[in-house]
């Protein structure tokens, strides 16, 4: 392919929007008092904050791991799309879609890597710098938890805000930083694989990564992450704001010993906005075409009965979570693959929460620990270990109405 017009290109990326980026905030007791929802304005400024703002992380991603470097020199759009990282096309101003779209731009060079990110363009990422290199670069909330709907083509479309990126390669994309801690364990960052990401090895050194986790359809359910660590978002985003992307805030958890102050605090007063912002994301609709009605009203009935899938299952949200949460022996995803200790047991409750199922048919694969990479596998699963002794026609039709969810 020819090379982007680069004249153009630079007075594009000069015009362009300065982009903030962003990632998650704040333990319950010291965040802001936090609504379940948010006015139209907030619910506005916290879709900027989660896009756009890194909470200052750029003091990790450049000064430490070097990843400006890494980005400037080898990292090309063809590379970056297989690592998982996704192009926004609405950042993409005319000129340069139409380049695009005529296969002017060099996907071969790591320069239009470069510019895609001046742009904005590159989801979750943040970056500024002087020509074709960057000098500074950082992450957002989007990183991890917004994709694209591919309308363009293969990772290149319009975002989907609170969607996992299941493609996302956190650890390779890690594992290219030539920082000494990271190369001498890039064996463990390169074993993650796509969508998978482990929030705890950096404090316990297990090497146990989990599927990263939609961030849609939370407004009615209190605790959000696998483990159920805190009764709001804010817990969660303070945790990973602070202790995985390095931005400048405090986080501190007693019941882990987890203690990290990074000032000055760039996290706390963004707390509310962020958190409207990610309760306004509902769940996808499920996919058309997908599944049989007839046969998920038959699915249904298996639910609620014989699959006694709504025992943990409940309520509109299909959830339990607002109620109680199970210990490990509870769970059909236990024990984890390759003999790695439970990822409760590296958690602050050391429990489970149930996950809720809308959009469950957009997120696979299933549990935290991935272990069933369909529905198929889930129903199976669920029959072996609980010994519900389903037939093969239960199993099909509750595979229909989990698809309808």
């Amino acid at each position: 392919m020819k090379q982007l017009r680069v004249s153009a290109a630079a007075g594009l990326a000069a015009g362009a929007l300065l982009l903030f980026a962003c990632q998650e905030p704040s333990t319950t007791e010291s965040a802001p008092a936090l609504a379940k929802g948010g006015q139209p304005g907030q619910v506005a400024s916290g879709k900027d904050i989660f896009r756009f703002d890194t909470f200052g992380d750029e003091t990790w991603w450049t000064d430490t791991l070097q990843m400006h470097t890494v980005i400037s020199a080898a990292l090309t759009p063809t590379l970056a799309l297989q690592l998982g990282l996704k192009v926004d096309i609405d950042a993409l101003p005319a000129p340069v879609r139409a380049d695009l779209e005529a296969g002017l731009v060099d996907l071969s060079s790591p320069a239009t890597t470069v510019l895609l990110i001046k742009l904005g363009a590159v989801v979750g990422v943040v970056g500024s710098g002087a020509g074709t290199t960057l000098t500074r670069v950082g992450t957002t909330c989007a990183l991890c938890h917004s994709t694209v709907d591919n309308s363009f083509g293969p990772g290149i479309g319009k975002r989907l805000d609170g969607w996992p990126n299941l493609d996302l390669d956190p650890g390779r994309i890690i594992a290219l930083s030539p920082y000494p801690p990271v190369v001498a364990q890039a064996a463990v960052y390169n074993s993650w694989g796509p969508g998978r990401y482990d929030p705890r090895f950096n404090f316990d050194a297990i090497n146990g990564p989990v599927v990263i986790p939609p961030a849609y359809g939370l407004r009615h359910v209190n605790s959000v992450t696998y483990t159920g660590d805190g009764t709001e978002i804010a817990y969660w985003n303070r945790y990973v704001a602070v202790t995985q992307m390095h931005g400048h805030g405090s986080f501190s958890e007693p019941r882990t010993g987890v203690n990290k102050n990074n000032p000055p605090d760039l996290v706390s007063d963004k707390l509310p906005a962020l958190q409207a912002y990610q309760l306004s994301l509902q769940a996808p609709a499920p996919i058309p075409g997908s599944f049989d009605p007839a046969a998920a009203g038959r699915g249904r009935a298996v639910f609620v009965g014989a699959g006694r899938c709504a025992d943990c299952h409940s309520g509109s949200e299909l959830t339990d979570a607002n109620i109680r949460l199970h210990p490990p022996s509870g769970v059909v995803s236990e024990p984890e693959p390759g003999g790695v200790p439970s990822y409760a047991s590296r958690s602050a409750t050391k429990l489970y929460r149930t996950t809720p199922l809308r959009g469950l048919a957009h997120r696979g694969p299933y549990f935290h620990n991935g272990i069933a990479a369909t529905l198929e596998a889930v129903v199976e699963l669920y029959n072996t270990k609980k010994g519900l002794n389903l037939t093969a026609k239960q199993k099909s039709d509750l595979v229909h109405y989990l698809r309808s969810l």
